[in-house]
């Protein structure tokens, strides 16, 4: 067997059971470069070995060295491991978009993640927290620390994926499970949760992915069902739990709601079917919920945390819901929109943007954007092709200047 490239090359071609002249026009390849590379006249470009390796669904580094890639092998909590095969190729959909993008010398960077601090699971979590907030509010251009808890779901992100080099999405997760993990060595950082109209949950489980990537606890892939706040005992699982609650519900900013409502605790204003003007002592507890966009179960267990609400007080608290909280404070159509939202696929923006950047550029084709976005490349095609069409009624001078019409 040809061990060259070449040759890996050429078992591609053998596997796709097509002629030299069919695989060159299937990868958008001339197939005079194409006979020239193979016969060693020519050396295989970036682009060419992206688009290869993509059509024939194995690894650049696979093309250039012979090695074969290692596999998501998932840690799976409760019955997430039985899916670990398709949460593998959901895994390497990313990975292989990062390495066309590490090839093309494009890769995102990977800035250096904070260390984790000593004591337990719980201390641990709420300090990283503090750490992500004080790194966010010396970085330029970012948010005020105090502000970072209350932004959108997709603008929380966003923030985050540029500060610490996290690479989040939003996808259809096979069976039970809610999110998924994993720091490749030297490769990207992945947080993935299931596509759900529960956005809350939604909310939570990124961040409970995020506090696992930044305590180093997914150098092996890891995948879960469900994220439960508060109610699971792994070490690891708390301080995640732990990180997520403190990352999203700050103590100053809570503990500052409290007070300046004119009580040492939350209240809920409403009956436990929701409905209630918000009028009752202190801060509203559905009020509460629909600032922080969390469940009412995750607040409640935060409050319990922070002292400001019994056990009692908890566990009445939590039976209430998320959409109930909305009703109640007449935010129905925030929680509408944030549902409607959560149930969209997310890719990973920044390498959905790194390839979109290259393709743009002429240094390759749209398969692997395509790839990543999970369409055929005719179809996106024919999107970027309407989107850089005329809007419906507007009319180019032969000066190119848009005249709209009815």
């Amino acid at each position: 067997m040809d061990e060259s490239v070449s040759g890996r090359v050429r078992t591609v071609i053998t596997a796709a059971r097509l002629s030299h002249a069919a695989f060159a026009a299937r990868v958008g390849i001339t197939p005079d470069k194409l006979s020239k590379s193979l016969n060693g006249v020519r050396r295989f470009s970036s682009t060419d070995l992206a688009v290869i390796a993509e059509a024939g669904s194995v690894t650049v580094d696979w093309l250039l060295t012979g090695r074969q890639p290692s596999r998501a092998g998932v840690a799976g909590r409760g019955d997430a491991a039985a899916h670990s095969s398709s949460l593998n190729d959901i895994a390497e959909r990313f990975t292989t978009a990062y390495e066309v993008l590490e090839l093309l010398g494009r890769a995102p960077e990977m800035p250096t993640l904070p260390e984790l601090g000593p004591g337990d699971p719980d201390d641990q979590g709420e300090q990283l927290a503090a750490t992500v907030r004080a790194w966010l509010e010396r970085s330029p251009g970012e948010p005020p620390a105090t502000d970072l808890a209350l932004l959108p779901t997709g603008e929380l992100l966003s923030v985050i994926e540029r500060a610490f080099g996290v690479d989040f999405a939003v996808v259809e997760l096979p069976g039970p499970v809610d999110g998924f993990s994993w720091q490749q060595e030297g490769g990207p950082r992945l947080a993935l949760a299931r596509r759900d109209d529960r956005w809350t949950r939604q909310r939570f489980t990124l961040a409970h992915e995020l506090g696992h990537l930044l305590a180093g606890d997914a150098a092996e892939p890891l995948t879960e069902s469900p994220v439960a706040p508060g109610r699971q005992a792994e070490p690891d699982e708390v301080r995640a739990n732990a990180f997520a609650a403190a990352l999203l519900m700050p103590e100053a900013d809570i503990r500052r709601f409290v007070s300046e409502a004119g009580s040492g605790t939350a209240s809920d204003s409403g009956s436990d079917s929701g409905s209630g003007s918000g009028s009752g002592p202190g801060v509203d507890f559905a009020a509460l919920v629909v600032e922080f966009r969390v469940s009412p179960s995750a607040l409640a267990a935060r409050l319990r945390r922070l002292g400001l609400i019994d056990a009692s007080e908890q566990a009445r608290l939590r039976r209430r819901t998320t959409a109930e909280c909305h009703l109640a404070v007449g935010a129905m159509d925030a929680y509408l929109r944030e549902a409607a939202l959560a149930e969209a696929e997310r890719p990973p923006a920044r390498l959905a943007e790194g390839l979109y950047l290259a393709f743009r550029s002429g240094e390759m084709t749209l398969r692997p954007l395509a790839a990543l976005l999970g369409v055929e490349p005719e179809e996106l095609e024919d999107e970027l092709l309407q989107d850089d069409r005329p809007q419906d009624g507007a009319v180019e001078r032969d000066g190119g200047e848009l005249v709209y019409q009815p």
